[in-house]
């Protein structure tokens, strides 16, 4: 299987620039890290994106883009195993430190699975009015209302 991208199809990009926001979190993460920024900065950010964002797109794919496939074919079952270990990691209270690094290594390692293979898979797939469904619930949503640029100090 090649894992060369595909042109992503139009119905496709909002979701493909909710995987840049991601990716950002997880630099945001890193950087915080590497600034020595107290851990309850980084969480509250990151659980903010995670309620104001990220549940919400990993519900789009879990409900109109990982069906084309369906659930049983491997690449979902794996994206479908890795949304429930992040959900679990963002909702993690304690060993927050721990749960922020994994947050950042997976996350990144999740969206560049989706984007480098099992997006191409489904896009091969998915039929005209598959993909019209998807843009049809969702929208690009994100925007950046956040008051602690941590990353910046």
């Amino acid at each position: 299987m090649s894992t060369k991208p595909l042109k992503r199809s139009k119905h496709l990009k909002s979701i493909s620039r909710d995987h840049h926001h991601g990716l950002l979190l997880c630099w945001k993460v890193r950087e915080g890290f590497k600034r020595n920024i107290s851990t309850t900065r980084i969480k509250r950010y990151a659980d903010w994106f995670w309620q104001t964002h990220l549940a919400a797109h990993f519900d789009v794919e879990e409900k109109y883009i990982f069906p084309i496939l369906g659930n049983e074919h491997e690449l979902v079952k794996r994206a479908l195993t890795e949304h429930r270990r992040l959900k679990r990691l963002f909702e993690q209270e304690t060993e927050v430190w721990r749960s922020l690094s994994l947050i950042e290594e997976e996350l990144d390692s999740h969206i560049r699975f989706e984007e480098r293979i099992l997006f191409n898979e489904i896009q091969r797939a998915a039929t005209e009015p598959q993909l019209a469904v998807i843009s049809a619930h969702h929208r690009d949503t994100l925007h950046e209302d956040w008051d602690d640029d941590f990353w910046n100090d």
